[in-house]
């Protein structure tokens, strides 16, 4: 019966680490996951198939953390007042800034590969992200969020992504 459970217990922190990664981003949360994993390893030290599985479960969420991690110190850097961006648009040559019928004259092609362009920003927003929001939902005002938003990275860049789009076509 311990057995069965414990790869039970592999099979949810396993489920929780790859839809969640956020979550283990603390070194708080970090520690009780290595404690847990480690109380589940000692109930099949002879079979050694459960810690096989952890230690996958760890080193795919680490990966995932550490992609995550580069992608917010990108962004940082992109969002830094540091850069002056009005600068590196002026410093281009007006002969490189094209019209966009002139880069893609057909409609059809045009909406397929913004569409190509859409999805691979969706695919960037992750379950966390959106309950972050829902987290800080006022409960009296449902349309309005409480102050201090963190980690929303991915929505702030879609959003900004969404209106750049939407100017476009309009």
């Amino acid at each position: 019966k311990l057995k069965s459970f414990s790869a039970k217990i592999v099979q949810l922190l396993k489920e929780w680490t790859e839809a969640f990664p956020y979550d283990f981003q603390d070194e708080k949360a970090m520690a009780e996951l290595k404690a847990i994993t480690h109380r589940v390893t000692q109930c099949d030290e002879e079979n050694g198939t459960v810690k096989k599985a952890i230690a996958q479960m760890t080193q795919s969420l680490l990966l995932s953390l550490a992609a995550r991690n580069q992608l917010q110190e990108l962004r940082e850097k992109l969002r830094s007042p540091a850069m002056d961006k009005g600068s590196v648009l002026k410093a281009k040559p007006p002969a490189t800034q094209k019209d966009i019928l002139g880069v893609c004259c057909d409609p059809l092609v045009l909406a397929q590969q913004l569409t190509h362009i859409e999805l691979e920003r969706v695919s960037s927003i992750h379950p966390e992200d959106l309950m972050q929001i829902v987290s800080h939902m006022d409960s009296r005002d449902k349309h309005r969020c409480r102050g201090d938003l963190t980690k929303t990275y991915s929505l702030e860049a879609y959003d900004n992504w969404f209106n750049c789009l939407s100017m476009l076509v309009a």
